[in-house]
């Protein structure tokens, strides 16, 4: 195998490091859905991404024609342009979902408030014992999120 790296220069071993991570990454992600440790719908771009990733590296004729048209001078700095442009659109991806949980946080400890107010005004002076457990009857109530699918 060595002696067919230094046949075809480091193009092919630059094509073969790129085909075993985009791989890795592909099982990765697939390992962490089984885990449950990433929801399958923050994994789409993730998916979507190791895979387009994936099918340029093991394809360079592809990846050469991508590069130029879109007028990169060579296929590596193509793949790599690929890679960084997914990453943005996941930086997006997670700005929108942190914009959200933040607006529903807000909801909540609004609505926390008015539950404590409530709790004092009938109670006339809440003690704590009160107030923890209305807000565990709270913590209780299901996510905003399937009250209002997105």
């Amino acid at each position: 195998m060595a002696v067919l790296f230094a046949i075809q220069g480091l193009s092919s071993r630059l094509q073969l490091v790129s085909i075993i991570v985009t791989a890795a990454l592909l099982i990765f992600v697939f390992e962490l859905i089984r885990r449950r440790k990433l929801m399958e719908r923050y994994s789409l771009l993730w998916l979507l991404a190791a895979v387009v990733l994936l099918v340029l590296a093991i394809f360079d004729d592809l990846l050469a024609n991508f590069a130029s048209a879109v007028g990169i001078a060579t296929p590596s700095n193509a793949l790599f342009a690929a890679a960084i442009g997914f990453l943005i659109l996941l930086v997006l991806h997670f700005s929108t979902s942190i914009s959200r949980l933040t607006d529903e946080s807000k909801v909540l400890a609004q609505r926390l408030a008015l539950a404590e107010e409530r709790l004092h005004r009938l109670d006339g002076s809440p003690d704590e014992d009160a107030v923890e457990a209305e807000r565990r009857e709270l913590a209780a109530e299901p996510p905003l999120s399937e009250h209002h699918p997105s």
